[in-house]
């Protein structure tokens, strides 16, 4: 969940790495602190906070090697002595840390016994501690050898007082490399990097790293030194800044049609001509994933049982490994925006134990997801800075259309007409969701119905019952609105108990959907409770308008397509009532962008 970054070259490293921290903060931001190779010793500033609070506790630092980190908790409390980074007993080693130790417990005791002392609750120190022993004058060396001790996942920078070197090391945690002139960078995310390079190489499991000013060396688990091309970056670090919107989230949710595009373009013809799923011999789709993938999953499943007519089902990625698995072996989907999400991962490589074939989705080039399956579709939304997925959210129900059309197509349920017919609707989708966005203010209107609630309930029928699922998901995590989802027909069997005047419910009803009318009936039940009703639906609908006290109305769509411009929608309304909230919208609290942790 945290971020690592690490500089070794000609600038004064502090500069790099707290302009490195800043874009890395949503991947954590309840602490941060820097560590400086100055004047042929160890300086080390951390604080407990958001970034700036860090920047103010700074002195002039001129060291040209440090490392940073910017942390979300998950062994020990938020605190000064839980930040990042560790020096060793002698002050001679430094090191950063993101992931999870799980042998930590026995290591620490290990090490206690043997007169080391611990400054701190978590299980990082043990790495630090560890490298003090084993160090003999090679960093990378000592670093190799500690981790062979681990159990757990990590990516790891630790530098000595003695040089320009960084060591490195990664298992299951993301890492990646810039490549300057007199220069090199380290990162856990390429956005990090992009001010200075879009010349990156990408650390694999197992390998661990040796960077100086000049020199980038890769090495295997056995120790053997790895060659590796490096891959350019094709977007800039600008796509990652505000661009002029106050928060990120808000931006995001605007570039949702270049999203759709840039995920569509490639990929049609790709569909198309068959270079994805170029075997479709299955008999039935498995789609694992987590979070706001999960929904996109579920809503998956509408499109591939409705397009392709093939057997589906679904199953988070967390849950995955402890079933039994059917006797079939069908090709299992990963969805994953980061493709670095600890339970996916685990859930591909069990897919393949199993004989399964594998496909992943995901935004992220390079990431580990694309290492542990047989194929990949990428998203290609772009980078994504703000917590809440927005734009990769979108682009997950593009690539579940596409694989559905797909899929369809090859095993005969489409024609080629049909085929044409149906990619067409989804370039028409991106038009969709700019008329949505064209009349935001609409939308922020309506959020005052919501922004004093402490309860509000999402209620959707059939493809768009996921649609809800997702749309509460984004309230809870932006408004800290306790929000819940339901399909429609479950109100009755229990969730009305809880429905009065100070609850409000959003509801989306497509007209020509085939619940459209049960939709009706639903809607009309909870006004009877009196709970103040927000409608969802296309435009023109006379009928939610008498229904409801306020309606958000989106273009007229087919219903299989209506998750994508209702999910931009509802995305926007849970961003203007975080707004009128106050709440910390890019970063909400006890959150990160990728669970890099199980």
């Amino acid at each position: 969940m945290c971020g690592i970054i690490g500089y070794s070259g000609h600038r004064p490293a502090v500069e790099v790495l707290m302009d490195g921290l800043k874009r890395l903060e949503y991947r954590g931001y309840d602490s941060a602190g820097v560590a400086m190779v100055e004047n042929g010793h160890l300086e080390m500033v951390k604080r407990q906070g958001e970034l700036e609070v860090l920047r103010r506790a700074l002195p002039r630092f001129e060291g040209r090697t440090g490392v940073g980190h910017t942390r979300w908790a998950t062994c020990g409390r938020p605190s000064d002595r839980n930040a990042h980074p560790f020096i060793s007993c002698d002050g001679k080693l430094a090191v950063v840390h993101n992931g999870i130790i799980e042998n930590y417990a026995t290591l620490r005791g290990e090490l206690e016994s043997r007169g080391h002392r611990f400054t701190s609750d978590t299980d990082t120190e043990v790495l630090v501690h560890l490298l003090e022993e084993h160090y003999r004058g090679d960093l990378r060396q000592a670093l190799a050898d500690t981790v062979r001790g681990i159990e757990g996942t990590y990516a790891i920078a630790a530098i000595h007082e003695k040089g320009e070197e960084i060591a490195a090391a990664r298992k299951e945690n993301p890492l990646v490399i810039g490549l300057g002139v007199k220069e090199n960078f380290l990162a856990s995310d390429v956005t990090a990097l992009l001010s200075y390079t879009n010349k990156v190489l990408y650390v694999m499991d197992g390998e661990t790293v040796s960077l100086t000013p000049d020199k980038v060396s890769l090495f295997n688990a056995e120790g053997t030194m790895v060659g590796r091309e490096p891959s350019l970056v094709t977007w800039s670090a600008e796509d990652a800044q505000k661009g002029g919107f106050e928060h990120f989230m808000l931006k995001e949710i605007f570039e949702g049609p270049n999203a759709i595009h840039n995920t569509l373009l490639g990929s049609l013809d790709m569909i198309e001509n068959g270079e994805v799923l170029p075997r479709t011999d299955f008999q039935a789709v498995k789609l694992v994933a987590c979070g706001s993938s999960f929904h996109a999953a579920m809503v998956g499943k509408y499109a591939m049982e409705d397009i392709a007519r093939v057997p589906t089902t679904l199953e988070l990625a967390s849950e995955y490994r402890y079933s039994l698995g059917a006797r079939e072996a069908p090709l299992v989907i990963l969805i994953t925006q980061s493709g670095e999400t600890a339970d996916t991962l685990a859930a591909a490589r069990e897919a393949r134990r199993r004989g399964c074939r594998t496909l992943a989705v995901t935004n992220v080039v390079g990431s580990t997801i694309t290492r542990e399956v047989d194929e990949v579709l990428y998203t290609k939304a772009g980078p994504e800075i703000g917590v809440a997925a927005t734009k990769t959210f979108l682009s997950q129900l593009l690539a579940m259309y596409l694989l559905a059309i797909r899929i369809g197509y090859a095993k005969g349920t489409l024609s080629h007409d049909s085929m044409r017919g149906a990619l067409y609707s989804l370039r028409q989708s991106s038009n969709m969701v700019q008329s949505v966005l064209n009349h935001i203010h609409d939308i922020e209107e309506a959020s005052h119905m919501i922004d004093r609630a402490e309860h509000c309930f999402f209620i959707g029928r059939n493809i768009n019952y996921p649609t809800m699922l997702e749309a509460a998901l984004k309230l809870k995590e932006v408004s800290y609105i306790h929000a819940e989802g339901f399909a429609a027909g479950e109100l009755k069997h229990g969730p009305l108990a809880l429905l009065d005047d100070s609850t409000p419910v959003i509801a989306v009803a497509i007209k020509g959907d085939h619940t459209y009318e049960k939709m009706l009936a639903n809607i009309s039940e909870v006004a009877a409770r009196d709970s103040p009703v927000l409608g969802v639906g296309c435009e023109g609908d006379t009928e939610l308008t008498r229904l409801c006290e306020q309606v958000i109305y989106i273009p007229k769509v087919r219903p299989l397509l209506s998750p994508i411009p209702v999910t931009v929608a509802l995305q926007a309304l849970a961003y203007f009532v975080a707004k009128r909230r106050n709440c910390s919208i890019d970063k909400p609290k006890n959150l990160a962008k990728s669970v890099t942790v199980e």
